[in-house]
């Protein structure tokens, strides 16, 4: 297990999936968690777990694409636990999925504004407070998606690459002030978002079985290990899931 005693992190998308796995992670790791979503009532239940076991956490509603709540969350760390040391940004979303001329304008551009504005509100939120305190670490939720195109996620596709280069944006303003930015690239994984794409029929990933996914818990241990100094020499880059050394080094193989 990867020591995070005394750390502090935030993580947007913290109901379900990769977040919550995340967030029970981190705080097995001995991190004091800030859990960020829309779902008031899983976050609540889930910091409520998360204490009843020892930890220390507490639940922020939060719509990633309104930046004021993003602020909020970071807010609550800060106030709550003295210091923000790690953001997570986790939160996303793949519906709908429709081909291109079957797109819903609106529904597309709202896609966007929680893959994309949500991430570049994560981190005008963030850095501002590491910078302040002269350390942090942010870790940017990828995809596969934000380097191929796929049928059907022209807005998912869209929006990972822009939060990819805009990860990459900060690292380079940033990265020489103490802040630690790394993307990772988690795969295809057992959560909701893979049962909406089973359920569309759209594209190759729909076809996998769930044996075929990562269980969340895989890609929470692996964001637990890119937190400590291990993994500096990845800094600006992004990660993936399928590597070997990585799994090797997080703990998993």
């Amino acid at each position: 297990m990867h020591d995070l005693t005394g750390k502090t992190a935030a993580i947007t998308g913290a109901s379900r999936g990769i977040g919550a796995a995340a967030a029970v992670a981190m705080a097995k790791a001995g991190a004091s968690v800030v859990l960020a979503a829309r779902s008031v009532g899983q976050i609540e239940a889930l910091a409520e777990e998360i204490r009843g076991a020892g930890g220390h956490a507490v639940a922020v509603e939060c719509d990633v694409s309104a930046f004021n709540d993003v602020q909020r969350a970071v807010d609550t760390c800060i106030e709550t636990f003295g210091k923000l040391d790690i953001f997570i940004a986790n939160a996303g979303v793949i519906d709908p999925i429709n081909r291109l001329e079957d797109s819903d304008p609106t529904a597309w551009a709202r896609s966007v504004e929680i893959n994309l504005f949500g991430a570049y509100n994560s981190l005008r939120a963030a850095i501002p407070a590491m910078k302040a305190q002269g350390d942090g670490t942010f870790i940017n939720i990828s995809s596969g998606a934000a380097h191929g195109p796929m049928e059907g996620w022209s807005h998912y596709c869209a929006a990972k690459a822009a939060s990819a280069m805009l990860l990459r944006n900060a690292h380079l303003e940033h990265g020489e002030g103490g802040i630690r930015f790394i993307g990772f690239r988690p795969g295809t994984v057992a959560t909701d978002m893979q049962v909406a794409i089973k359920s569309s029929g759209v594209n190759p990933v729909s076809k996998l079985e769930v044996s075929d996914h990562y269980k969340p818990e895989w890609p929470a241990q692996a964001i637990v290990w890119m937190c400590t100094a291990d993994a500096d020499e990845f800094l600006g880059q992004e990660l993936f899931m399928g590597d070997e050394d990585l799994q090797r080094r997080a703990g998993l193989a």
